[in-house]
């Protein structure tokens, strides 16, 4: 077997099965990658002045050691099936089996743990991980990390960082030149991880709190928000049960002057009961108007009212007589003071619900007045009618025409 000649073959070869057998979820375990190991492993032996067969155990190691990766779903295992490819084409070139085996020690050397027994497979070991060592790792790291969510399970960074630690603890260089000429970038790098681990997890901590404090927050805004829209719906309400009272009130009111005052110069008998009635509808209004009437203040604030927080600017009473560049000016300094606005917020419920109290009271009087004049009315016209049909018996029916209100 000639050596040069297996050189450029194993190579060609090599170069060819990664073009044929293109995997996109090959992100770190490429050609490339397969180049600077190869690259390693003569800077390696040029130091130690390894023999022709020692070179050529590496050379064909180094290139296969990796093919295993294009034929395997799993990171796991693809050692063995180097080592089966890298047997194929050296039987093909008539390799002696003790050279086959050499290599195929070699490639197996490098699945983890390692533990290498002879030069080549130290200087193979230390060719493989030699980016630990250097300022490429932080590159390397995140290509393989990338690899590994693809290949076998996504992994969130601060947990990939923690096993990249452990790892990079647990390595060792074997080889005498990579230990004095890595280690302390090695050592390097182990420190940058380990900082922005730390800084990282400081990180998470402050969002979990700023998510604890925001959930707080935007629970409160929500809570004031609901209340005042119930406020606001209540207050609704109320007007429309007092625009009801009213309009009924006022149609009653319009029959009895314009129908029932007319017959009263000829059924007298009808006017206590008629004016009962009047009385209630009356009453009734007036507590309805009163419920509904708005409540006006003077319009103005003081710069020291905004300073002393005394003042609500959410409530239209408080500054509609004000100008714009003095509402502006204090709105925007309510803003920036989040005790002085959720205060505001409260007052302003606050309002609403002494408010919504007056209105329902007023409201509530203003339906037992309506319920019980409409009950004391009927009852008058009833005792009125008999009455008159008492003493006036066989009396003009006409008489009786009005009661039917």
């Amino acid at each position: 077997m000639d050596n040069n000649l297996i050189y450029k073959k194993a190579q060609a070869y090599v170069e060819n099965l990664f073009e044929k057998n293109n995997n996109t979820k090959l992100l770190y375990h490429t050609l490339d990658h397969t180049k600077t190991v190869v690259e390693r492993c003569k800077e390696i032996a040029a130091h130690y002045n390894v023999t022709e067969k020692q070179m050529l155990v590496l050379y064909i190691a180094a290139w296969f050691h990796d093919t295993g990766h294009l034929f395997t779903k799993s990171l796991k295992g693809h050692e063995e099936k180097s080592v089966e490819v890298m047997k194929k084409f050296m039987q093909e070139n008539n390799a002696e089996q003790e050279l086959i085996e050499e290599i195929a020690a070699c490639i197996m050397v490098t699945k983890i743990p390692r533990n290498p027994s002879n030069l080549e497979q130290e200087i193979i070991c230390d060719a493989d991980t030699y980016h630990f060592g250097t300022k490429e790792f932080k590159d390397t790291d995140k290509r393989m990390r990338e690899e590994y969510g693809l290949r076998e399970e996504v992994v969130d960074k601060e947990k990939w960082n923690e096993g990249t630690i452990e790892m990079l603890n647990n390595h060792k260089f074997y080889t005498e030149y990579c230990k004095d000429l890595l280690n302390d970038k090695k050592k390097d790098n182990i420190r940058k991880l380990e900082k922005k681990l730390k800084h990282h997890k400081k990180e998470e901590d402050n969002l979990e709190i700023n998510e604890a404090s925001s959930f707080a927050t935007k629970g409160i805004q929500t809570m004031l928000r609901l209340t005042s829209e119930n406020h606001l719906k209540l207050s609704d309400m109320a007007d429309h049960k007092a625009n009801i009272l009213i309009s009924v009130n006022a149609i009653i009111i319009s029959v009895i002057l314009g129908v029932l005052m007319r017959k009263l110069e000829e059924d007298t008998y009808l006017t206590i009961p008629t004016l009962i009635f009047l009385a209630v509808a009356v009453t009734t209004i007036v507590i309805a108007i009163l419920a509904t009437m708005p409540k006006v203040t003077g319009g103005t604030f003081s710069d020291q009212d905004v300073i002393d927080k005394k003042t609500n600017l959410l409530f239209f009473g408080n500054f509609y007589k004000a100008p714009f560049e003095q509402y502006d000016k204090a709105m925007r300094a309510m803003m920036h003071e989040p005790d002085y606005l959720y205060g505001s917020l409260i007052k302003d419920i606050y309002s609403l619900g002494t408010v919504l109290g007056r209105k329902y009271k007023l409201i509530r009087l203003a339906y037992s007045i309506f319920m019980i004049g409409i009950i004391v009315s009927v009852i008058a016209f009833g005792i009125a009618v008999f009455i008159y049909n008492t003493s006036h018996p066989g009396g003009n029916s006409a008489s009786t025409s009005a009661f039917p209100l």
